[in-house]
C-alpha cells in the first residue's frame, strides 16, 4: 500500500499545501512593514513552488489511478487518504513555521524594495552573511501565541468558510480521480470533472473570503484595526486550513460518487 510511487506525490502534496498556507505569512509581513503590494508580488515565489509541485504531482497520481484501474492496486482509496494526510502535514508544517516566516517575510519585503527586482533580491539573500542573520529570526510557536488566537473572539464566519474551501480544494482532484476508478466507463469524463467541486470553492473564495481579508488588511493599514488583531485573524485562517484538510478525508468518497452520478447522467 505504501510505496515510493506514493511517497513522492505525498512529498509534493506537502509542499503545495505548505506553500499555499505560508502565503498568509507574506501578507502579514507586508502589513507589518506597510508594504502590502510588495508582499503580494512576492507571493509569486510561493505560487511558483506550489504550481511546480502540482505539475510534478499530477502524472504521479495519475499513474496510481492507472495501476488501480488495471487491478494492480486494491488499496487505491487508502492511498488517496494518505495523500490528503500529507496535505494536513504540510499545513501543520506551515503553522509551526508561521512565526518565523512572518519575520522573514517582513525582511524579504524590505530587501525586495531595496533590490528593485526578485532576482537581485535573491542574489542578495543568498550571501553567507544574510543566511547567517536569518537564523536570528527563527521563532518557534508558543502557548502564548495559541492563547492569543481566542483573545477578543475568533472570526468564526471566516474560519467556517475557509474550512469549507480548503476541504473542497483538498479533495477536488482526488475525488475526480477516484470517480474515474469507480466508473471506468466514464473515466475520462470523471477525471476531467474537478471543476464540479472546485468551482464551488472558487466562488466562496473569490466572493466571500478574499474580499473580506483585503478589506481588513486595508483597515489595518489605515489604523482602524490593530495589527495584533490581524495577527490573530491570519493565525485563525491557518488553523481553519488545517481543519479543512481533515474534513476533506470525509468528503473524498461522497464527492467521488457524486461526480460519478453527474457524469453518468450526461
Amino acid at each position: 500500500m505504501f510505496s515510493l510511487s506514493l511517497a513522492i506525490p505525498m512529498l509534493f502534496t506537502m509542499l503545495i499545501h505548505a506553500a499555499d498556507s505560508l502565503s498568509y505569512a507574506l501578507r502579514l509581513g507586508g502589513l507589518r512593514t506597510r508594504r502590502i503590494a510588495l508582499a503580494l508580488s512576492l507571493s509569486g515565489i510561493l505560487l511558483l513552488v506550489s504550481r511546480t509541485s502540482n505539475m510534478a504531482q499530477g502524472p504521479m497520481v495519475g499513474n496510481l489511478v492507472d495501476t488501480a484501474t488495471n487491478g494492480g492496486n486494491p488499496h487505491f482509496a487508502a492511498q488517496l487518504h494518505w495523500l490528503m494526510g500529507a496535505a494536513t502535514a504540510g499545513t501543520a508544517l506551515a503553522i509551526i513555521s508561521f512565526p518565523t516566516m512572518v519575520k522573514l517575510a517582513s525582511r524579504m519585503v524590505v530587501h525586495f524594495e531595496a533590490a528593485g527586482s526578485i532576482p537581485s533580491m535573491v542574489r542578495g539573500l543568498l550571501k553567507r552573511s544574510k543566511i547567517k542573520n536569518a537564523m536570528y529570526y527563527i521563532t518557534p510557536p508558543s502557548w502564548k501565541m495559541a492563547k492569543l488566537l481566542v483573545h477578543n473572539g475568533m472570526p468564526r464566519r471566516l474560519m467556517t468558510l475557509n474550512i469549507a474551501v480548503t476541504a473542497i480544494y483538498t479533495t477536488g482532484v482526488l475525488s475526480s480521480l477516484y470517480a474515474a476508478y469507480l466508473y471506468p466507463g466514464q473515466a475520462v469524463a470523471a477525471s476531467q470533472s474537478t471543476g464540479l467541486i472546485n468551482g464551488v470553492a472558487t466562488i466562496l473564495l473569490t466572493i466571500l473570503i478574499d474580499p473580506r481579508i483585503s478589506l481588513l488588511s486595508d483597515k489595518s493599514l489605515r489604523g482602524e484595526i490593530r495589527l495584533d488583531r490581524m495577527n490573530q485573524i491570519y493565525g485563525c485562517m491557518l488553523v481553519s486550513r488545517l481543519f479543512g484538510t481533515l474534513l476533506a478525508q470525509l468528503l473524498l468518497i461522497p464527492f467521488a460518487y457524486w461526480i460519478g452520478w453527474i457524469v453518468s447522467m450526461m
